[in-house]
C-alpha cells in the first residue's frame, strides 16, 4: 500500500478544517452532525475522523486554528486589526480576515465555555495564545514609545479583549455595523501614547 505524503495529509486536514468551520458556523456545535460535516468537507466520516478523534477534537482544532490565525494578525498588526478584519469581511473568511465563519466559531466557543465545564478546561490551555500575542504586541508598542505608559499592559490587554468580545456580541445580534470602524478608531486612539506638542 503506497504511503500518503505529509503534504497530502496536511492538505486533507486543511480541507476538513475549512469545511467544518462553515458547518459549525451555520449549524452550531450540536447541529453540525456527522452527515453535515461530510457534506461541508466533501469527505466521508472515515476520512474526517482519521484526522480527528471525534467531533469535540475537530471543533477544538478548528477553534485553535482560528486562535492561531488571530494571534498571527495580532503579532503583526495588533488586536484592533483582528476586529477591523472582522468588519471588513463579514460575509466569509480569508487567510487574513476572520469573516462570518470565524464569528460563528467564536460564538460557539463562547456558548460552550458557559455551558460545558470539560470544554472550558480544554479550551483554557488554548485561549492563552491570543492573550499572550496581544500582551507581547502591546509591550513592543510600549517599548517603541507608541503606547500609553500610565496603564499597565495587562489592563490594556484585558480592555482590548473585552472590546473584541463586545464586537462579537454586537455582530452576533445583527446590530448595525456602519459606525464600528470609527468606534475602533477611538479604541485604538485610547491606547496610544499622546506626546505633548
Amino acid at each position: 500500500m503506497p504511503r500518503v505524503s505529509q503534504d497530502h495529509l496536511d492538505a486533507r486536514r486543511r480541507q476538513i478544517l475549512d469545511g467544518s468551520r462553515s458547518c459549525f458556523a451555520r449549524f452550531g456545535y450540536e447541529g453540525a452532525t456527522v452527515r453535515r460535516l461530510e457534506e461541508a468537507t466533501g469527505l466521508s466520516r472515515g476520512a474526517i475522523f482519521h484526522h480527528f478523534k471525534d467531533k469535540e477534537s475537530l471543533f477544538l482544532a478548528l477553534a485553535e486554528d482560528d486562535a492561531t490565525r488571530m494571534a498571527d494578525v495580532v503579532a503583526e498588526q495588533g488586536l484592533v486589526q483582528v476586529m477591523r478584519d472582522l468588519l471588513a469581511e463579514p460575509a466569509g473568511g480569508t487567510s487574513s480576515a476572520p469573516g462570518a465563519d470565524w464569528l460563528g466559531t467564536r460564538l460557539e466557543v463562547s456558548r460552550r465555555l458557559r455551558t460545558d465545564e470539560e470544554f472550558r478546561a480544554r479550551w483554557a490551555q488554548r485561549s492563552e495564545q491570543l492573550t499572550a500575542a496581544t500582551r507581547a504586541r502591546l509591550k513592543w508598542q510600549r517599548d517603541a514609545g507608541n503606547l500609553r505608559d500610565d496603564v499597565d499592559v495587562d489592563v490594556l490587554t484585558a480592555y482590548l479583549e473585552l472590546v473584541l468580545e463586545g464586537l462579537v456580541s454586537h455582530l452576533a445580534m445583527g446590530l448595525p455595523a456602519a459606525h464600528l470602524p470609527a468606534v475602533l478608531d477611538v479604541v485604538e486612539e485610547s491606547v496610544r501614547r499622546h506626546r505633548g506638542s
